[in-house]
């Protein structure tokens, strides 16, 4: 099993350098893993559960990326037994009510605007890791083989 890490799916090389600065800062002690699209990350998704490998604890989720775009995949995931649970916090710079609104309904758990000024964007992910690492109880890693769990995305 692989260690427990948080999958970022982030286009922008700038974006992602910031935040891999502040996980530093912050001392982030899970291994940040990034893909740059939205089909690459639906893949590593599969994959990993395919394996048998451990699920990321969190998915920061940019909706504006190449191919199969953020919104694909939180739809993808929602309706997955395994990913269902998976926490997904959107970062995007999209402040669109129609984006905040679908985001919600397909099972986002937090939906942030990327600031364009580079503190603000520092302090918005510094809130997020410290909100989503340090306050709240993650499900554990390996809790796809819970035999309760079930999509509440997924009509029976």
């Amino acid at each position: 099993m692989s260690r427990p890490h948080i999958l970022v799916l982030e286009d922008s090389d700038d974006d992602f350098e910031t935040l891999q600065h502040v996980a530093d800062d912050i001392q982030i002690r899970h291994a940040i893993v990034r893909v740059r699209s939205g089909g690459e990350c639906l893949r590593l998704l599969r994959s990993e559960r395919q394996a048998h490998d451990t699920v990321p604890l969190m998915l920061l989720l940019d909706l504006n990326t190449p191919g199969d775009d953020g919104r694909e995949v939180l739809r993808q995931m929602r309706i997955d037994e395994v990913l269902c649970t998976l926490p997904v916090v959107v970062l995007s710079a999209s402040p669109d009510p129609r984006d905040l609104a679908f985001c919600y309904a397909n099972g986002a758990n937090a939906y942030h605007i990327k600031p364009v000024d580079h503190a603000a964007h520092r302090r918005v992910l510094r809130d997020i890791f410290n909100y989503w690492l340090g306050s709240i109880a993650l499900p554990p890693p390996d809790h796809r083989e819970a035999p309760w769990k079930k999509s509440p995305y997924i009509s029976s």
